[in-house]
């Protein structure tokens, strides 16, 4: 079997598709790769300028793209509501909801919510858009969710989930990306339970060199570790387009079933084609995952039940 690429991506004229942290990387990306095959992109970026100049890139490669940009941080839950209720005013329906935007290994700094930021944006941001566009999203919708192969790492502090008592950016970063895993898989589980054919899947990039490695070295003040990871990131990972490759599999190959995770099929999942991989077994814990989702209803403010 020959491996998928983004020529396999099936024509997706009369699809909408929204794309968080679209303004570079992973997402970008994605969004062009979506539009370069007829689907209506919204862009979401947490800076205008940066996402401004993305359209601007996106729009001067595919002269007859049908995409646009929405300003929205995830890190803050009135910019994600605001967002949402803009969409759902104007009555557009998703067929694709891309939950790619994240920061890496960032330094302990808190939200304008009082959350820790990678938390926040990786997980919370992700968590609340989801639920408020739900009335928005087609019944048989695919949601990706984008994690990392850190995932095998991370565990959910339930009783320190801010990481004010302790915190590790590596470790902080490892449960938000399982966080990610689980929501992915619980809202697979609940949309199957209420005969909703909403597709919910995961997808990870491998080792891609995107801005999140820059970023994180930047945000570290000279530390030696993150540095090297950027600069490794930059020596040895694939592209960003290939990392893109899995998320663009999970969400438009036709036999892509809910609950599945794409990833690399290279050695341990870092490099290559995507292919369905395992998550780790932590991740598919379903009392964990339930507990996540009380837990992130109660801090987000938004209840997911309408299904």
């Amino acid at each position: 079997m020959a491996a998928w690429t983004a020529a396999d991506i099936p024509p997706l004229d009369g699809r909408t598709a929204i794309v968080t942290g679209a303004n570079s990387g992973l997402g970008y990306e994605v969004a062009l790769e979506l539009a370069r095959h007829g689907a209506a992109v919204t862009m979401v970026a947490r800076d205008a300028s940066r996402g401004a100049g993305a359209l601007d890139r996106l729009r001067a490669e595919l002269t007859d793209a049908n995409a646009t940009l929405a300003v929205a941080d995830l890190a803050t839950l009135s910019s994600v509501r605001a967002f949402a209720m803009e969409w759902l005013a104007g009555g557009a329906p998703v067929d694709l909801l891309v939950n790619n935007a994240g920061v890496m290994a960032l330094p302990r700094q808190t939200t304008v919510d009082g959350f820790e930021r990678q938390f926040a944006t990786n997980h919370l941001g992700h968590f609340a858009l989801t639920g408020l566009l739900l009335p928005a999203l087609r019944p048989e919708a695919r949601v990706v969710a984008v994690s990392s192969g850190v995932a095998q790492i991370g565990r959910i502090d339930f009783d320190d989930l801010q990481g004010e008592r302790r915190y590790w950016r590596w470790g902080a970063y490892a449960q938000s990306k399982l966080a990610n895993l689980l929501f992915a898989f619980e809202l697979d589980r609940r949309a199957t339970a209420a005969g909703r054919a909403l597709v919910s899947v995961a997808a990870h990039p491998g080792f891609a060199a995107t801005n999140l490695q820059a970023a994180s070295s930047r945000g570290q003040q000279h530390d030696w570790r993150a540095e090297a990871a950027a600069l490794s990131a930059r020596l040895f990972g694939q592209s960003a387009a290939a990392g893109a490759l899995p998320l663009l599999c999970a969400a438009t190959a036709p036999d892509v079933h809910g609950g599945e995770y794409y990833g690399p099929s290279g050695p341990w999942s870092m490099w290559g084609a995507p292919t369905i991989v395992a998550p780790p077994r932590h991740a598919l814990d379903a009392d964990v995952a339930a507990r996540l989702w009380t837990v992130s209803e109660r801090l987000t403010g938004v209840t997911i039940d309408a299904f």
